[in-house]
């Protein structure tokens, strides 16, 4: 991911609180059991991770972001800034966790690999994160805008969206196995509708492109009036065009 993005804890939970709500279910899928020891790897502010605690696991919480570390810290959770692509822990966890951060990370072979190694023999790894056709529409209108104003995104730090054939090679050449990846539509609610979400999520790239906030905030009010057509309902509520490929996976024992 671009390190110009920058996380603003309180925005995201006023603006992207979804996303930790609709984890839920990837919690029930790892299903932590009380003593084990977990990675949660792109804690965020660290709602999940409490869940994971809360459960009785011992968890560790990674994020490349510090504000959202900081953030996770206030809940009292062991949370620690890293970078999930170049991982150094040796075999001490029983699990890894993540919910909606691989697709920031470019260098999937990286966090496989790292995670592959975090793991002690038999341990699991489970998650979810943006799949293929992921947002569509919402890079869509984003590429409109910017290419209206001579611009366009740097292609480097543009999301991984896998199919599911895609990311199960990734992480078969780490050494996993019994993957099990499935892409799951679900539409979702925008609460402060596309420019919220832009404002959230596209601050990193649109500052490397040299946008000043003001410009930024005039592109993401842009968009949201480009894609009323896509993405805005009768009621005048917002939806976003997810997809989420959902997984899980076992290193050998």
């Amino acid at each position: 991911m671009t390190d110009k993005q920058r996380w603003n804890a309180s925005d995201y939970g006023k603006n992207a609180a979804f996303v930790p709500a609709m984890g839920a279910p990837v919690v029930e899928l790892l299903a932590p059991q009380a003593g084990e020891r977990i990675l949660d790897i792109g804690c965020g502010d660290g709602l999940l991770t409490e869940a994971l605690v809360a459960a009785g696991a011992a968890v560790v919480g990674i994020d490349g972001s510090p504000e959202m570390i900081a953030a996770a810290r206030t809940r009292g959770l062991d949370a620690h800034v890293a970078d999930a692509q170049a991982l150094d822990f040796g075999p001490e966890f029983d699990a890894a966790f993540s919910n909606a951060a691989l697709h920031w990370m470019r260098d999937a072979a990286g966090v496989a690999t790292g995670v592959f190694a975090a793991l002690k023999p038999g341990g699991r790894f489970v998650g979810e994160m943006g799949g293929a056709g992921n947002c569509a529409s919402l890079w869509r209108g984003m590429d409109e805008e910017l290419a209206t104003r001579g611009l366009s995104l740097p292609q480097a730090h543009v999301h991984w969206y896998p199919s599911v054939e895609a990311f199960g090679a990734v992480y078969a050449a780490a050494g996993f196995v019994a993957i099990d990846a499935q892409l799951i539509p679900r539409p979702t609610p925008l609460p402060t509708g596309v420019s919220g979400w832009i404002k959230t999520f596209f601050t990193g790239l649109m500052t490397e492109l040299g946008l000043s906030p003001d410009d930024q905030s005039a592109i993401a009010d842009a968009v949201e009036t480009r894609l009323i057509p896509d993405l805005r309902r009768p009621d005048g509520s917002w939806v976003a065009d997810y997809i989420r490929l959902r997984f899980s996976m076992r290193k050998p024992a």
